[in-house]
């Protein structure tokens, strides 16, 4: 795995039974700065991409768009 920026999330989500922090998802990788905003909520995102388009796929799913916001 390449070395990634280290990031701090303004925000922290904790597991309702326990006090740990979640692990950032798979946005914590990503440039954009409004991708990084949801980097450590507690779903399971994609980036825009085709490991996205096969999941879907494969589990027979629809693909749930954010297009942002201002």
């Amino acid at each position: 795995m390449e070395n990634k920026t280290y990031y701090d999330p303004k925000t922290k989500n904790h597991d309702i039974n326990s006090q740990n922090t979640n692990k950032p998802n798979r946005l914590i990788h990503e440039k954009s700065p409004y991708l990084l905003q949801h980097a450590n909520n507690p779903v399971d995102w994609y980036p825009w991409g085709a490991e996205a388009f096969q999941k879907a796929q494969r589990e027979n799913r629809p693909v749930f768009l954010s297009v942002g916001y201002s």
